[in-house]
C-alpha cells in the first residue's frame, strides 16, 4: 500500500509551514503531498451539495493551476489516506452550524472520500497560548470578525509565534494542552484524554458549551487531534514523554 498521504489545506501558507513543521518529528515515515483549497469550508459544502458523488481527489486537482501541478503525476489509489484542515470560520456569510455537522459526517474517513478535521476558531489556534495554565478556559467570540490573527500574535508565548522554528518539546507541550482542552470540552476534564474522539463529537461539544451559549468557541487546534487519531492515544502518549 503507499505511503503518500495527501493533506488539504484551507490555505497555502500557514498550514504549510505547520505541516512541514511537524514533519520533522512527527509522520516522518510517509510521504505528505499538500494542496491548497484556497475557499472556505462551506464552498466545499455548495459542491457536495452540487453532487453526491464527489471525489475529492479530482476536486482539489482540478481547483486550481498550482494543485494540477503538484498531483499531475498522481491518482487517487496513489494515495492511502486523505486528511483535510480547515477553520471553523463561524463568521463566515453563509455560515451555517448545520452545514457543518453534515460536512463532518461526510468527510469522515481518511481512507475514502477523506477525513476532516477543523480549528477553532481558525488555524492560529494551534499557538494561541499564553499561558498554559489558563488554556483550558480560553474562547473567542466566533459568529463575528475579531481580527483573530492579531490578537493571537499578540498574546501568544513568544516561543510559539513562528510555526517554522517550532522544536519537539514545543509539540510536546502543545499536543499536551489541545488534547486535554478537547478532552476538557467533550468532559470538563483537562487531562490527556484516553480514547479517540470523533471530529462531530467535538463540533457537538462546542455547540453546546459555548456557540450556542454565547456564540464563543473554545480555542482549539486541528494539528494535536489528527495526531491523537493516527496514532493513537497510547502511541502518542510514548512519543511525546
Amino acid at each position: 500500500m503507499s505511503n503518500n498521504i495527501l493533506f488539504i489545506f484551507e490555505g497555502e501558507k500557514t498550514e504549510v509551514q505547520i505541516t512541514d513543521n511537524l514533519n520533522k518529528f512527527f509522520l516522518n515515515e510517509n510521504t505528505i503531498i499538500t494542496c491548497a483549497y484556497c475557499s472556505t469550508i462551506y464552498q466545499i459544502y455548495k459542491e457536495i451539495a452540487e453532487d453526491e458523488d464527489l471525489d475529492t481527489f479530482n476536486l482539489i486537482k482540478n481547483r486550481n493551476e498550482t494543485n494540477k501541478k503538484i498531483l499531475e503525476d498522481f491518482e487517487r489509489h496513489d494515495f492511502a489516506e486523505i486528511y483535510m484542515f480547515f477553520d471553523y470560520d463561524g463568521h463566515d456569510i453563509i455560515a451555517n452550524d448545520s452545514k457543518i455537522n453534515e460536512l463532518l459526517a461526510f468527510f469522515n474517513e481518511e481512507t475514502d472520500k477523506g477525513k476532516l478535521y477543523l480549528s477553532y476558531p481558525m488555524v492560529e489556534s494551534l499557538k494561541h497560548i499564553s499561558d498554559y495554565k489558563t488554556f483550558k478556559d480560553l474562547k473567542v467570540q466566533c459568529k463575528v470578525k475579531i481580527g483573530y490573527k492579531n490578537i493571537v500574535g499578540k498574546t501568544c508565548l513568544q516561543n510559539l509565534q513562528d510555526f517554522t522554528i517550532y522544536k519537539k518539546q514545543t509539540w510536546k507541550e502543545l499536543i499536551v494542552a489541545h488534547l486535554s482542552k478537547m478532552n476538557y470540552i467533550i468532559n470538563n476534564s483537562y487531562t490527556y484524554p484516553d480514547y479517540i474522539a470523533f471530529q462531530q463529537t467535538v463540533f457537538i461539544h462546542q455547540l453546546n458549551k459555548y456557540i450556542s451559549i454565547d456564540s464563543t468557541v473554545g480555542v482549539l487546534s486541528a494539528f494535536p487531534i489528527f495526531l491523537h487519531d493516527y496514532y493513537g492515544y497510547e502511541k502518542l502518549k510514548d512519543l511525546i514523554k
